[in-house]
């Protein structure tokens, strides 16, 4: 662990065509050539195709991680979830304990956003999901939501910790300089709205493609709103934003993280938008380095994340099903800017005592590190 000091093994590593060793911030990794990329990027991958990659990585991962020596704990983390069926038996094959992060609740996320259908592949991955919670010495969720699922699979509060995102609090400031973003961009003087991370499915942009056709509607000229990401759902959202001619919508990147600080630090608020659910209990990484950049948000996901939002006063929650509750928005804070640049401050404030990267490691840290004692003093009993 980079953070904390954790000296990371040194152990000698197979060379094949399977594997690739490099290292990435000083830390020692280890790729498995199972490449992946999602159907909505163009590749084509079907849902059989997908999960046999899942499976693939799986067992290759498992396969090299028992060339690597014993380790002190195996730390796993999903998604895909088969992850955890490695994590599971190599655990087992080192006789140590086995600590699994759920960064997302399969199968319901997928259920819940209308990705999944089939109702024998939902019961085999409930089960496969059952089969690795139960397994695990301890879990970890991003989420209290995702905790809240957990428990309702079986798994004993006490061995959950909900450890959630962090924050970038270096890379992400408020004292970035974004005017050469804005003005690479286009922005003007108007008003900037910004949606940065993937363009898939799940996240639903056609809300926010939609709020824009309003804010035209309605004369809102002085407001913008920037796309930057990637994703298969792009191309169609471009499609959509030219035949509505919109002007207020501005498609860019991918781009590099540091590139996303100067942009997201050159407009006035960052959006976390998701396709409605039935039940929402994500944990979006972008949202974090938003609060962290001084960034109100504007959140469209029910529960922890709209608590989270209106509780500390960073920002507003959004109707799913209503774009044009966006559309007020942005027109209600553009007007206000006093309003806005005190949710900012509040976000970062929010950033830097709750979502403190240094802080959530140190968290994760203690969790690997009692996982160990408890072992140890089980195999010493």
């Amino acid at each position: 662990m980079i953070t904390s000091g954790l000296k990371n093994s040194e152990f000698p590593v197979p060379q094949g065509k399977d594997y690739a060793e490099g290292e990435v911030d000083g830390i020692r990794v280890i790729s498995i050539a199972a490449a992946y990329n999602d159907p909505e990027e163009g590749t084509g991958m079907n849902g059989l195709q997908r999960m046999l990659k899942f499976y693939q990585f799986a067992r290759l991962a498992r396969r090299v991680g028992k060339t690597l020596g014993r380790p002190d704990v195996v730390f796993a983390t999903h998604t895909p979830l088969t992850i955890g069926l490695a994590g599971m038996k190599l655990a087992r094959h080192f006789n140590v304990p086995f600590v699994f992060e759920v960064r997302d609740l399969w199968p319901e996320a997928l259920v819940n956003v209308g990705a999944l259908k089939n109702t024998l592949v939902i019961w085999w991955l409930r089960r496969m999901a059952e089969k690795i919670y139960a397994a695990a010495d301890h879990i970890v969720a991003l989420s209290p939501g995702m905790k809240t699922g957990i428990i309702r699979a079986g798994v004993p509060a006490q061995r959950i910790s909900m450890i959630p995102n962090s924050s970038d609090l270096d890379l992400f400031h408020p004292d970035v300089d974004g005017s050469s973003a804005r003005q690479r961009l286009g922005l003007g003087e108007r008003f900037a709205a910004i949606y940065f991370g993937a363009m898939g499915f799940a996240n639903g942009l056609e809300y926010v493609i939609e709020a824009a056709r309003i804010l035209k509607e309605r004369g809102k000229d002085n407001i913008v709103i920037v796309l930057c990401g990637s994703g298969g759902r792009r191309a169609g959202l471009e499609g959509t934003a030219r035949d509505y001619q919109l002007k207020n919508v501005v498609f860019d990147g991918p781009v590099t993280k540091n590139e996303v600080t100067q942009i997201v630090a050159g407009c006035d608020v960052c959006l976390t938008i998701f396709r409605a659910a039935a039940e929402q209990t994500w944990s979006p990484n972008k949202m974090f380095d938003a609060f962290a950049a001084g960034k109100p948000v504007l959140v469209n996901v029910s529960g922890w994340l709209r608590e989270l939002v209106e509780q500390n006063d960073c920002g507003i929650y959004l109707d799913p099903s209503c774009p044009e509750a966006l559309a007020e928005a942005l027109a209600e804070l553009a007007t206000d800017p006093v309003r806005c640049r005190q949710m900012g401050r509040n976000a970062r404030d929010l950033a830097e005592r709750e979502f403190s990267r240094e802080k959530l490691a140190a968290v994760l840290e203690k969790v690997l590190l009692r996982a160990v004692e408890d072992s140890s003093a089980k195999n010493i009993g």
